[in-house]
This record gives C-alpha cells, sequence and structure tokens, in this order.
C-alpha cells in the first residue's frame, strides 16, 4: 500500500525566521537535525518547498513539516502533492514526456519511478505539456479519472496560468494584447496570421515586468493554450524570447530558452476548490537585469 504522508503542521504565532521557529517548536530535534530536514525539502509554506534557514516566516502562516523521507527526484521539484494530483516544477531541457523521435528520460518518466518507488502499482498521468527547453510548473494526475477530469474541462478547470518570459530588445508599451490565429507548418514551425487561414485563435496578454541592457522582462498570461503559443507571439512584437534561434532570437545570454511556467491556479478536480502555485523567476532571467 501507499505509504501515507506524516506531517507536522506548525502555525507561527509571530513573525520570525524558519530556523528559530522549528527549534523552538520541536526541541526534541537538534540544530543540525532540523538543518538536514530543510536541506531535503522536507519543509513547505503556502505549498512551496523552503530550504533557506532564514526565510522569514510571516505570524498566522501554517509550516508543514513532511516526516517522509524520500530521495527527491533528479530533474524536477515536487511542489504539492495530494491523493490525486501532483505539481511540478519541471528544469528547462527536460521533456515533458517521450515522443516518437526522443526517447530520452522525461519528467513522466523520473516522477513515473518516483512513485513506483513507494508502490509498484501507482501510476500517475500527464495532463499537459511544456516545451523541453521551458522550464516551470506541470500537473499530473495520479488516476485516469481525475486526468479525464482535468483535460475534458480544461478551460473551465484552469484559472490562471502565466509565465514568466525574458525577451530581446526593449519592450516599449507597459502592457499588451496579442491575438493571431496559429497554423503549424510540415516543417513542425508553427505560423502566425491576422486572419483565420484554417488556424487556431490564440490569445496572448503581456505586462512588462523590467527593461534593462536592451532585454526585458514580461509576465505574460494565456487566454488560449496553442503551441509555441508565446513563442510565436513574442516574434509577432518584435521581441522573440532570449535563446529562441526557431522564432528568430539572435542571442542567448542566459544558455536557455527564456520561457519559465511560474503561475498555475485550478480548480481542484477533488475537492473543486481553487488551487494557486507559483515558483520563482529563474535566477539565470534575473541576472540579465542586474
Amino acid at each position: 500500500m501507499t505509504q501515507p504522508l506524516k506531517q507536522t503542521i506548525i502555525k507561527a504565532s509571530e513573525q520570525t525566521e524558519l530556523l528559530k521557529l522549528l527549534l523552538k517548536e520541536i526541541p526534541a530535534k537538534s540544530r543540525n537535525n532540523i538543518k538536514s530536514i530543510l536541506t531535503r525539502g522536507q519543509v513547505s509554506i503556502n505549498n512551496k518547498v523552503i530550504k533557506q534557514y532564514n526565510h522569514i516566516v510571516k505570524q498566522g502562516q501554517d509550516v508543514i513539516i513532511n516526516w517522509n523521507k524520500e530521495i527527491p527526484p533528479e530533474g524536477l521539484t515536487i511542489i504539492y502533492e495530494d491523493s490525486d494530483i501532483i505539481v511540478i516544477d519541471k528544469l528547462s531541457g527536460l521533456l515533458s514526456i517521450a515522443t516518437t523521435k526522443e526517447t530520452q528520460q522525461t519528467a513522466y518518466s523520473i516522477l513515473t519511478d518516483f512513485v513506483k518507488k513507494r508502490d509498484h502499482t501507482n501510476r500517475i498521468f500527464i495532463v499537459h505539456r511544456l516545451d523541453k527547453e521551458t522550464s516551470g510548473l506541470m500537473l499530473f494526475a495520479k488516476s485516469q479519472a481525475i486526468k479525464d477530469k482535468l483535460q475534458n474541462n480544461w478551460k473551465e478547470v484552469v484559472t490562471e496560468r502565466s509565465y514568466i518570459v525574458a525577451v530581446e530588445g526593449v519592450v516599449e508599451k507597459d502592457e499588451g494584447v496579442i491575438s493571431s490565429w496559429l497554423t503549424e507548418g510540415k516543417n513542425m514551425i508553427v505560423y502566425s496570421s491576422r486572419t483565420p487561414n484554417n488556424g487556431k485563435k490564440a490569445i496572448t496578454h503581456y505586462r512588462v515586468l523590467n527593461r534593462k541592457n536592451n532585454y526585458s522582462l514580461l509576465e505574460v498570461t494565456l487566454k488560449t493554450g496553442r503551441k509555441n503559443q508565446i513563442r510565436v507571439h513574442m516574434q509577432d512584437l518584435k521581441h522573440s524570447v532570449v535563446g529562441d534561434k526557431k522564432y528568430g532570437a539572435i542571442t542567448n545570454p542566459i544558455n536557455r530558452l527564456g520561457l519559465h511556467a511560474h503561475v498555475l491556479a485550478f480548480k481542484h478536480p477533488a475537492t473543486g476548490l481553487e488551487t494557486r502555485f507559483q515558483t520563482d523567476i529563474p535566477k539565470e532571467f534575473k541576472k540579465l537585469f542586474k
């Protein structure tokens, strides 16, 4: 049987550093024990794993300690898990799932191996995909029924899906909307058209977060989820995604694609409750704007 998650929940009575709080609330554990728990990623706040000893915990926040000692999977970080779903933060360069042309290690295969170590009958089901070079949040289901419920009602279930995007050049408008019809050619390149042209309607909202060193950092929100949508629409904007040679980029100062799935919010398929996850802006992106 699947090993149940053993957790301790501590509610902060005042604002304090995380290590100080844990030392006070778990006196049976030594300072080194507490540091090891943090290093192994067993402590989370607001569904986000926290490893920094000096992280400031705000009054009223719940600090959750997962006592199950598991070796975390390489190439991804488990952000949240319950009996129905798993949310991960995928690294850039890792495929979401194998294709006919590429069968190397994937987020799906890594996560499958991970859950099967608990119980060989465990399975996971991929709900949506990220491009190989895109990092960030992905949602997996733990049963076919949950997968179907999510995929069949994706537009109604997902309430927010946003990305952090590093693009070439200085985007002049503080915010804007890009709308076009997208079609994929035989060469696997997606083309954008201002007329339907048998394509799929795609709508992308963007907001500028920073401008510096002839680069811009955007928060991009999708109203539709088409293949390569952000990459194509940034090309339409005349500001290609950093490192995206396929869609017009001429620079790659961060040695990866400047695209990160930052926020994923949805109605939980089992409870119906609004569930929201957010990751940090990748360090490589921040370096562009120092």
